[in-house]
């Protein structure tokens, strides 16, 4: 099949093609297979050293309020520095910490507290370098090229979500914790490697921009997204769905006991599902042609989640939450895609750091979103907490799709 006298191939990875690019995407997968290495090895050494689910959790979530926090003034600063130091910057200090980690380990000096510090002060290293990475591609790829390098980015971190957690417990079950993590930390050290050798060519940064306040130039950015209806939209639509399809997953454990009386084997094939759904979704994004609306495809994977969401409302054979776990993972990559690059097609130059930080909000979020639907399943039942998320997921998208028509023009 070939469309404009391009393949469908070709279509879907000529992003590669560009070497700033290329280099920039395979950094980000040897980050990302350390990062999700690191994931599960942190979450069984929390274990070992607990055997307390809590605490557990808390050492999983520790990233999470940084992120919160901090991503805003991340997005400011990637509007005012390089933003190819900053990620780097991040990069060097995510790996020393891991390195430290790894030290602790290896001293017998680790404790619980260590890695909840650790979590936390590499949520801070992400908050910074997520909005800079985000708002580095358009200066790494041209404008036609930009959802086609964001998806291949999806992809390539959907790639390692899928693997990078069974690379790292193996691992971990034959070089023991300490090892591991010294692994993780070469990986995201050859990352910065990487990432030194991609060219980029600076954005204009005014006078303004680097003698505003921080604060200022923060609100300036709250108030640009704000004024900016397209850019709005599209931020409550992200909201919409971060509060429903992906505090979701968040129950999933719940949902594999209770429903169809399981353990973490099961809930294992249904979070992969979820990936193999994702890697298919976004390079499914990544070859879209230039001619289709990706406003519309935007709202039709939004609307796959939702289904997905509601299948899992009444669904009790397990093949069939299989298959509705990868249409979710399939959605939620197009939806992810699609709306960071419409955001940054949507900003300007000099707000495109700060609106990437914002979209980065939507990461501290989720932690936050899946406490009122585990209220609601504790004083109802799962399936009622299901059934919410995927009706208010499903008329976000039917309201946007009716009162917001400038997104289907996209």
């Amino acid at each position: 099949m070939r469309v404009r006298g391009r393949s469908v191939a070709r279509r879907t990875f000529h992003s590669l093609g560009n070497s700033a690019y290329r280099r920039f995407w395979v950094s980000l997968i040897i980050l990302m297979a350390g990062v999700n290495m690191q994931m599960m090895a942190r979450g069984q050494l929390a274990w070992d050293l607990t055997n307390d689910t809590f605490q557990v959790a808390l050492v999983g979530s520790a990233f999470a309020p940084p992120i919160l926090i901090f991503s805003v003034f991340g997005g400011t600063f990637a509007d005012r520095w390089n933003r190819k130091r900053m990620i780097q910057f991040s990069q060097i200090a995510i790996c020393i910490i891991a390195g430290l980690v790894g030290l602790a380990i290896y001293t017998e000096v680790i404790s619980i507290w260590i890695l909840m510090l650790a979590g936390f002060a590499q949520g801070m290293g992400w908050s910074f370098m997520m909005p800079a990475r985000q708002s580095i591609i358009p200066q790494l790829v041209s404008k036609d090229e930009m959802t086609n390098a964001i998806a291949l980015s999806a992809s390539g971190m959907a790639l390692m979500t899928l693997s990078g957690p069974g690379l790292g417990g193996l691992a971990y079950g034959w070089l023991g914790p300490a090892n591991t993590y010294f692994l993780i930390t070469g990986l995201m050290f050859i990352a910065f490697l990487v990432m030194s050798g991609v060219k980029v060519t600076d954005g204009p940064v005014s006078s303004k921009q680097r003698e505003e306040k921080v604060l200022s130039a923060v609100w300036d950015g709250l108030r640009y997204s704000a004024r900016n209806r397209t850019i709005l939209i599209l931020f409550v639509l992200l909201l919409s769905t971060t509060m429903t399809s992906m505090s979701f997953r968040s129950l999933m454990p719940a949902q594999v006991e209770l429903i169809f009386d399981g353990g973490p084997r099961q809930l294992g094939v249904l979070m992969s599902m979820i990936g193999v759904g994702a890697l298919l979704g976004s390079l499914f994004i990544a070859g879209l042609t230039e001619n289709v609306r990706r406003g519309v495809v935007l709202l039709a994977c939004t609307g796959m989640s939702a289904m997905a969401i509601l299948i899992s409302t009444f669904v009790s054979i397990f093949l069939v939450a299989m298959a509705a776990m990868a249409v979710l993972g399939l959605g939620d990559a197009g939806r992810r895609t699609l709306n960071a690059s419409l955001l940054m097609e949507q900003s300007d130059e000099e707000h495109r750091g700060r609106v990437m930080g914002i979209y980065m909000l939507n990461f501290g979020l989720t932690p936050i979103g899946a406490i009122p639907l585990g209220i609601l399943a504790e004083a109802t039942d799962i399936r009622v907490a299901f059934a919410v998320a995927g009706c208010v997921l499903a008329t976000s998208v039917l309201l946007t799709w009716v009162l917001t028509p400038r997104i289907r023009r996209l």
